[in-house]
């Protein structure tokens, strides 16, 4: 009777820690702009969401179906109870007509969630160079951006930009000094005077070394005329990831399984100019090695002090962030890293660092 009545207990622990979850509920989850014009710019809307569980809420990445759409969203961990928010920011130019856009947000709470924005953009007024609205020198392009969706390690993605001459003298557009991984044609190699063309991007993941998000420039030299500013600068995007939907079972049971018992620290109160090295213990359970990839760090505070880690199985490795707080001013900072791992469960994951600054 004692052996049932433990192991009673032992099931009801089970089934409260299966139940602390985090759960994220939206007030809307579609929104539409309506009829907006395409020369008054970007238009943004806020999506409010709320942790509805009872685990803190982090929100891994939240990603848009398209570079004319971008999201920004709330870093910090959301505690019970907590709200955040999703900015969405649509850039209607050289984009009439009606649309509608996906964002997904990947945390986590129990399923991806998947927001909506659509409207109608009027175009703008009827002109000789309409639909160009870039302007460098006298060619003409559609957008300043090009967008490549997720690309699997391995893999080749290709997207067009078109272009215009909208000068009375012939146009020879080239584009010099790319990294390994683009590649970029213009057709025709000269435009005559009004006359269209394109200039097509290629983007090969197998050549890009690092894995995760990519932001890179490519400029547009005219007539072999080299001016490296804004007026000539595209810009490339992408997203380099492993495709572990083609993993078979037995791959999968030997996959690594990276476990970090804290994915938050609070290194307490400096004074300005104070250096400190925070660190992230990693373990992997898993059966293969857990490679740590990249640690995607937009913060000008923090330096790591490795940028790929290898954990074999069974073992533990160390996340060091350098934290540096000269000039900062007084108050309270809260900062994030994530880390890009192959870990098929664990491809992405946020860390928190948080401190203060006082005199």
């Amino acid at each position: 009777m004692k052996k049932y009545s433990i192991m009673l207990v032992f099931l009801a622990f089970a089934l409260t820690a299966m139940s602390q979850k985090a759960v994220i509920s939206f007030n809307e989850k579609e929104y539409n702009f309506g009829k907006v014009n395409e020369d008054d710019g970007k238009i943004t809307h806020v999506f409010d969401f709320k942790n509805v569980g009872n685990s803190p809420l982090v929100m891994n990445r939240v990603q848009a179906s398209c570079g004319c759409t971008t999201p920004t969203w709330t870093k910090e961990p959301i505690e019970p109870g907590g709200k955040g928010s999703i900015t969405v920011t649509y850039n209607p130019a050289g984009r009439p007509g009606t649309f509608t856009k996906t964002i997904t947000v990947y945390s986590n709470a129990t399923e991806e969630q998947v927001l909506i924005i659509k409207g109608e953009v009027n175009p703008k007024q009827s002109s000789v160079n309409a639909g160009y609205p870039v302007n460098m020198d006298g060619l003409l392009a559609k957008n300043k951006v090009v967008q490549f969706n997720n690309l699997a390690k391995g893999t080749i993605q290709t997207r067009t930009l078109e272009i215009m001459n909208s000068t009375k003298a012939p146009i020879k557009p080239t584009i010099e000094s790319l990294p390994t991984y683009l590649t970029a044609t213009v057709q025709p190699e000269t435009l005559k005077p009004n006359e269209e063309g394109k200039i097509t991007i290629s983007f090969n993941s197998k050549n890009y070394a690092q894995w995760g998000p990519v932001s890179d420039d490519m400029y547009i030299i005219l007539n072999g005329q080299k001016k490296y500013s804004d007026e000539y600068k595209i810009s490339v995007y992408g997203n380099v990831i492993e495709d572990f939907s083609k993993m078979t079972l037995d791959q999968r049971r030997k996959a690594p399984i990276m476990e970090i018992p804290a994915k938050s620290a609070n290194v307490g109160t400096l004074k300005a100019g104070a250096k400190r090295l925070v660190k992230f213990k990693v373990n992997n359970v898993g059966q293969n090695s857990l490679e740590i990839r990249r640690i995607i760090n937009n913060n000008k505070e923090l330096t790591a002090r490795q940028t790929k880690i290898s954990v074999a199985s069974g073992k533990s490795a160390e996340i060091v962030m350098e934290l540096n707080t000269k000039n900062l001013a007084e108050g309270d900072y809260k900062k994030t890293i994530t880390i890009q791992t192959n870990d098929p469960d664990n491809t992405f994951m946020i860390l928190v660092l948080s401190w203060k600054i006082q005199k």
